[in-house]
């Protein structure tokens, strides 16, 4: 089984001004993030624009990635919603053989009980054709998965970490003192990720690591070698165009910076819409100010 400690990365997916994807920034895109010393990819989640594709789309978004990446670090795909059984039915539609794990968010809209969120995530797991990633981030969902829905998933044999984003140290706490042995507790929160550490979590899928993957994986390797003074030295750098980046929505910001370093198109599809000229700038500002930042 592949280690999921360190930092992920929830790609974006790149377009044209057509709103087709742009394969060629793709490609360029997961080098970028491959040469930046992140530890794993995560292709097609929400932040991916998931929810805007066609299953023909996701295959091709994620056969571009497994290609370029030459296995050279583990895959997560996204796969996620609020019907159970389209889920496991999907899994024959798809070639997962370059996926390394399966990330799921709780399903959305639904509001299932703790009780019907446990059994969607056994009856997905036990379906599922690679170790399965939990994803709680109540923001989206309005529902969150109790760390007790979490440790009794976290018993089942194909569930081997979470995502959490519920932005309740808490509960991450809770989570972390009480799980299995093996089990992973990965922040989904990219201004969190010293105090998750700090309790005892094993890293982060993150955003901001589209755009500075060599820079916020620093953080993560610093706080496993215990020296949080460097790692706060990064985190204060990064931590106001964090922010600045979910002011109006998610992947909207990212790919404004990632379009401002030549990375891809500031393109986004509908419902979501470009962020704002005034926003835009301030991250530009934001962004030069980073790049002049040594990790070293």
């Amino acid at each position: 089984m592949k280690d999921f400690r360190g930092t992920g990365v929830a790609m974006v997916t790149p377009f044209n001004s057509d709103k087709s994807i742009d394969f060629e920034a793709l490609k360029s895109l997961t080098n970028h993030l491959i040469d930046g010393g992140l530890d794993y990819l995560v292709v097609q989640g929400t932040t991916g624009e998931s929810a805007t594709m066609t299953g023909a789309e996701k295959q091709q978004v994620l056969d571009c990635v497994v290609e370029v990446n030459a296995k050279r670090l583990p895959v997560v795909w996204g796969h996620g919603g609020n019907n159970t059984q389209h889920l496991i039915e999907a899994f024959g539609q798809f070639n997962l053989s370059g996926v390394d794990a399966i990330l799921s968010a709780s399903p959305y809209y639904n509001k299932p009980t703790q009780k019907g969120i446990i059994a969607h995530y056994k009856a997905f797991a036990d379906a599922a054709p690679a170790p399965v990633i939990l994803y709680n981030v109540p923001g989206r969902t309005a529902s969150n998965m109790l760390p007790t829905t979490t440790l009794e998933l976290a018993k089942h044999q194909n569930i081997i970490a979470i995502k959490e984003a519920c932005g309740d140290l808490d509960q991450v706490g809770q989570i972390i003192k009480n799980r299995p042995g093996k089990f992973l507790v990965l922040s989904g929160d990219d201004p969190l990720i010293i105090p998750h550490m700090a309790l005892g979590g094993d890293g982060i899928i993150s955003v901001v690591a589209n755009a500075f993957p060599t820079e916020f994986s620093a953080i993560s390797k610093l706080c496993f070698q215990g020296d949080y003074n460097k790692a706060r030295h990064i985190h204060y750098a990064l931590i106001d165009l964090i922010y600045m980046l979910f002011e109006e929505g998610n992947p909207g910001g990212i790919k404004a910076v990632c379009h401002y370093l030549g990375l891809m198109q500031n393109e986004v599809r509908l419902p979501l819409a470009p962020i704002s000229d005034e926003l835009y700038q301030r991250l530009a500002k934001a962004t030069d100010a980073i790049k002049s930042l040594n990790v070293a």
